[in-house]
């Protein structure tokens, strides 16, 4: 391994683009703690304590690399970028135009990508105005504490503009970036920079653990991370490689065809994205409870929530965040992996599955497998998000428990994506790799 790592920095080519990921890293990390103008910093340290205790602000904090508690220039972190993605790729299946531009290779790509873009910079617009009155206005339901928490104390026209266009570049920025990695670093950019936000968040973990259960209790819990780290890696490099077989074909004097490959389903097709919308989902309740009346119907509805759908040990929120992962990755997985197109593009390459007849035979046959190795890999990754909180609960109030499953699932998959990238460009240049086959 040891050797493998100096073959990294022995290509120059390699070295450079690693040096360049390490400083858009670093230079991300720096805009991070860097607070946009016009902040009370004394209020600060009141939103840094209550993202501490869990919560839908918690979960905005750990995405953002602590850059929301800041109100850094990078408070909204690269989640404008993740929803408009999403936003595309579920648009791409009803609008028959963002279907034709999938279809149409690198020309539509470059299309689609431009296009996210600006539903990235409208979304980023849209969170930095409603941040920017949230946190004037003491929280809302992101802040728990009946304290007045007014960050932006001189609140005029001229300094929510400010601020507003501060965030929105912040988020510009740093998905120029994120595409800068991918074209001039290792490659998966956003993917690295969700990654650095969630590693960063670790240490902190790690204090409150051993603050909570001492010496012996952190050994506990870092054992039960090591053995969910080995199930993630495992299940991560699972697929089902379904066979295919081409025809052969005469052109001329030449032969072509006749070779057998596989299309490979992976057993986690959805990756985090189900963990990510049933956690926004289960939270949504619980932020529209607070316009409700503080008193009556209204506070025996809010004292529901916060012991039932909020706190992250209670029965009924282990159950319907669970419930929720399985019913979005089902769904995710629907998206991402068509079976009908899958069938028809394979009849047009005059390629079939042995056994299995090409065109609707072929749709049901994918459809099936699909269906079945999405459900292992949806209760895998709701069991990696509803673990560790329980795991945690012996040495951690319940209600600082922070998304522990979510920051795993992402930190191995997005490790194991940058080793299969740097494997590649090792291999390329005739030395020996990481991964062994």
């Amino acid at each position: 391994m040891l050797q493998n790592l100096l073959n990294i920095f022995r290509v120059n080519d390699l070295r450079n683009k690693i040096l360049f990921t390490l400083a858009m890293i670093l230079l991300y990390r720096f805009g991070a703690h860097l607070p946009v103008p016009g902040i009370d910093l004394n209020a600060l340290q009141t939103l840094r304590e209550q993202a501490e205790q869990g919560g839908v602000l918690a979960l905005l904090n750990l995405f953002s690399g602590q850059g929301l508690t800041n109100f850094a220039i990078f408070a909204l972190g690269i989640m404008p970028y993740i929803t408009a993605s999403i936003i595309m790729q579920i648009l791409g299946v009803v609008i028959p135009k963002l279907e034709e531009w999938q279809n149409q290779g690198a020309v539509g790509q470059r299309k689609i990508t431009q296009w996210t873009r600006y539903v990235t910079i409208g979304i980023a617009i849209l969170q930095a105005t409603g941040m920017a009155y949230l946190f004037h206005n003491g929280g809302g339901g992101l802040v728990k504490t009946r304290l007045p928490v007014d960050l932006i104390p001189d609140f005029t026209p001229a300094r929510v503009m400010l601020i507003v266009l501060t965030l929105t570049a912040g988020t510009a920025l740093l998905m120029w970036m994120g595409e800068l990695i991918t074209q001039r670093g290792i490659g998966n950019g956003m993917s690295l920079l969700i990654f650095a936000s969630v590693v960063s968040s670790l240490p902190a973990m790690v204090g409150q653990i051993f603050n909570g259960g001492g010496a012996a209790g952190l050994a506990v819990v870092l054992v039960g991370f090591v053995l969910i780290t080995a199930a993630i890696v495992f299940v991560e490099q699972g697929q089902r490689r379904i066979p295919v077989q081409f025809a052969k074909r005469v052109v001329g004097r030449r032969m072509y065809g006749g070779q057998s490959t596989y299309i490979p389903i992976k057993v986690n097709q959805s990756g985090v994205i189900p963990i990510i919308f049933a956690s926004s989902v289960l939270y949504i309740p619980q932020l529209l409870s607070f316009v409700l009346p503080s008193d009556g119907w209204g506070k025996s509805l809010q004292d529901w929530m916060n012991s039932n759908l909020a706190n992250p040990t209670a029965p009924i929120h282990l159950l319907v965040f669970g419930l929720l992962i399985i019913g979005f990755a089902y769904f995710y997985t629907a998206i991402t992996f068509d079976p009908v197109k899958q069938a028809d593009q394979l009849r047009k390459q005059g390629g079939f599955i042995p056994g299995i007849r090409p065109g609707p035979q072929t749709e049901r046959y994918l459809a099936k497998v699909l269906s079945r190795i999405t459900l292992p890999g949806a209760l895998f990754i709701a069991a990696v998000a509803l673990i560790p909180s329980l795991l945690l609960t012996a040495y951690l109030p319940s209600n600082q428990i922070s998304f522990t499953g979510i920051s795993i699932l992402i930190a191995v998959g997005v490790a194991l994506e940058t080793m299969k990238q740097i494997d590649g460009q090792l291999m390329m240049r005739n030395y020996e790799g990481f991964l062994k086959t």
